[in-house]
């Protein structure tokens, strides 16, 4: 499920090291009157030590007015995340999880459970949504995944403590979007998620190969299309309807002076959906692929 869900990694430093100085991940530019919008498409979490800050990047944030990511990535808005994810997310009672799936559904449920050491007994008390988030977050521990290495971590962590910081959701809107999406739709990206974790850490190698290439037609398709194919519903509220609502926020800032510098998952950037083609359609100049 696109934006909590994270991706699976390890070995993948080894092949990406050698590389590390080319490290190109897509950068779009958006001018106003005295004003400048830079767009970074993060992956939330990455290999430990990767060197993927591209020369743009850095230059943004050393010239910002002030740094822009999805939610507020302070502890008390985690922990305040955490407990409703677990408040809105258990099913009533007697309700399960697989009793909601077709037998094979139920039996690969079962095996990703085992493979990535999550009890089936407290999965199965999860809604879809929150179960797919569990074995994704299980799935990238297991690899030694950490949220500290992530993009947004890393940035807000190194720039200046004097840069303002602003948030385009709250943790409570997000878990909205997921919680609300309809239950089929729950489940046909749970479906999704499954087939994911199934092929292992090879379509995370993907994503990553892509994103520091700066290809975003591979982003695209490692990060979009498959959910956009297989779970349209939750598409359209996690990706189409979230960039409309961030396309509004950016041409108000545009309206004033300073440079922002604005990170959002990459697959929220790439795509004829993306935040860049919605701006381009308002008429808006914006470089970058």
């Amino acid at each position: 499920m696109f934006k909590l869900l994270r991706s699976l990694l390890a070995a993948v430093l080894v092949a990406f090291s050698a590389g590390a100085a080319q490290a190109q991940p897509p950068v779009w530019i958006v001018k106003g009157h005295g004003s400048t919008l830079v767009l970074f498409g993060s992956v939330h979490l990455l290999p430990p030590g990767l060197d993927w800050r591209p020369p743009a990047l850095n230059d943004a944030i050393a010239h910002a007015s002030d740094l822009w990511f999805e939610i507020p990535l302070d502890d008390a808005s985690a922990l305040a995340a955490s407990q409703l994810a677990i408040k809105v997310g258990m099913e009533p009672p007697g309700v399960t999880l697989s009793s909601q799936l077709p037998p094979k559904d139920r039996e690969r449920l079962a095996a990703m459970a085992q493979r990535y050491g999550v009890p089936i007994a407290g999965l199965d008390r999860l809604k879809p949504w929150l179960a797919e988030v569990t074995l994704s977050v299980a799935a990238y521990a297991q690899e030694g995944a950490e949220q500290n290495d992530g993009v947004e971590h890393a940035l807000s962590s190194t720039a200046p403590a004097t840069l303002a910081r602003f948030a385009f959701e709250t943790p409570e809107q997000q878990i909205g979007y997921l919680s609300q999406a309809p239950t089929h739709d729950q489940l046909a990206s749970l479906r999704e998620t499954l087939g994911e974790l199934e092929e292992g850490r090879a379509k995370y190698d993907r994503l990553i190969a892509a994103w520091m290439a700066g290809d975003t037609a591979g982003i695209r398709a490692e990060a979009v299309d498959p959910l956009k194919e297989e779970a349209p519903g939750v598409y359209k509220a996690l990706v189409v309807d979230r960039n409309r609502r961030w396309v509004k926020v950016m041409q108000r800032r545009l309206a004033q002076p300073g440079v922002s510098v604005m990170v959002v998952g990459v697959g929220h950037l790439v795509g004829p959906d993306s935040v860049p083609a919605m701006l381009r359609k308002q008429g808006l100049v914006v470089e970058g692929p």
